[in-house]
């Protein structure tokens, strides 16, 4: 029985992984940006229809979409990522150079999004239609509603060029090779857009845990406990807490593909050198190998924090277990 789930589950992984390919690659196909005119830049004023030609030919771009698809899977699945036009590099080398950086800054957003969007749902709902309440919904209602990208420049203009507590830019000193930079610089650099995205991730994890807790607020066995005698502290660790745990820890996986999408825009704004950065690129200029390659990194990664939230339900919910 959990052989057939585990096959199930990786046969649906499988299913979404093509699946996101073959969308990637059709809008890329549809795209009108032409890759030959993208990567001459200025210089195609200068090159000729044959010159240009030979580049699409090398390229394989002459050849059907089909052909081009599968040449592209044949080359993946013998860990080939292919060639990227944009960094003029092969793509495995770009994604090893850009990983890091991206890993760093949607990893610690995803995770202190998750404790700070936590911890404000329980108290929200310990302190419920009143002012700390309404408070959280209201500042969680204009996050959930704000842009990154607008979130991100808001905090440009205000903490970087009005009160200039932190760097405009970039994820080190302008100038410094990026293995001389200090760790307090590499700090400062990472305060501003990992606030930015950690704000954007917030949102949505304290409404949910705020509606589950109240829902546990309002059951039997928090009832009994008042009735004899539990103060607010023991019911919120050993009730709420505890039972409100499990969505949050769900929402919280099932965030990782927005806060992947968010780090995007946020790496573009703070010019992060990143993933997010490298897929606007490949996007701009057709670069299909390198935008496959992300897309199904990010896919992989998605897919794999659903799987992981399935497998942490039943230690966290002994309920669950019995099933």
């Amino acid at each position: 029985m959990a052989l057939d789930l585990r096959m199930r589950a990786l046969a649906h992984a499988v299913a979404v992984l093509a699946a996101v390919a073959l969308a990637v690659f059709g809008l890329m196909r549809a795209s009108p940006v032409d890759p030959v005119a993208a990567y001459l830049g200025p210089a195609m004023a200068q090159a000729s229809p044959e010159q240009m030609a030979r580049i699409a030919e090398s390229w394989g771009l002459d050849r059907p979409a089909p052909e081009r698809f599968a040449r592209w899977a044949g080359q993946v699945l013998r860990g080939d990522l292919g060639w990227s036009t944009t960094y003029a590099a092969p793509v495995g080398q770009v994604l090893g150079e850009r990983l890091g950086a991206s890993a760093l800054l949607a990893g610690l957003a995803w995770a202190l999004s998750g404790v700070l969007g936590f911890a404000l749902g329980l108290v929200a709902a310990m302190a419920r239609d009143r002012w700390p309440d309404r408070v959280i919904r209201l500042w969680c209602y204009v996050l959930a509603a704000t842009p990154t990208f607008w979130l991100g420049m808001v905090m440009i203009a205000l903490f970087a060029v009005g009160l200039g507590w932190a760097p405009v830019c970039c994820a080190g000193p302008i100038g410094v090779p990026s293995d001389q930079a200090g760790l307090a610089d590499r700090l400062r650099h990472l305060a501003l857009p990992l606030t930015a995205l950690t704000l954007f991730g917030v949102a949505q994890i304290a409404l949910h845990t705020r509606i589950k807790a109240i829902e546990i607020l309002q059951s039997d066995p928090v009832t009994l406990a008042r009735l004899q005698g539990a103060g607010p502290g023991d019911i919120l660790w050993r009730h709420v807490a505890r039972n409100a745990a499990l969505p949050g820890v769900t929402v919280l996986f099932a965030s990782l593909g927005e806060i992947i999408g968010g780090a995007i825009l946020a790496e573009q704004v703070f010019a992060w050198p990143g993933l997010g950065r490298a897929t606007i690129e490949a996007g701009m200029r057709g670069d299909v190998a390198l935008l496959l390659a992300i897309a199904m990194l990010t896919a992989v990664v998605v897919v794999a924090a659903n799987l992981a939230a399935d497998r942490l339900a039943p230690a966290l919910d002994p309920r669950q277990r019995a099933r």
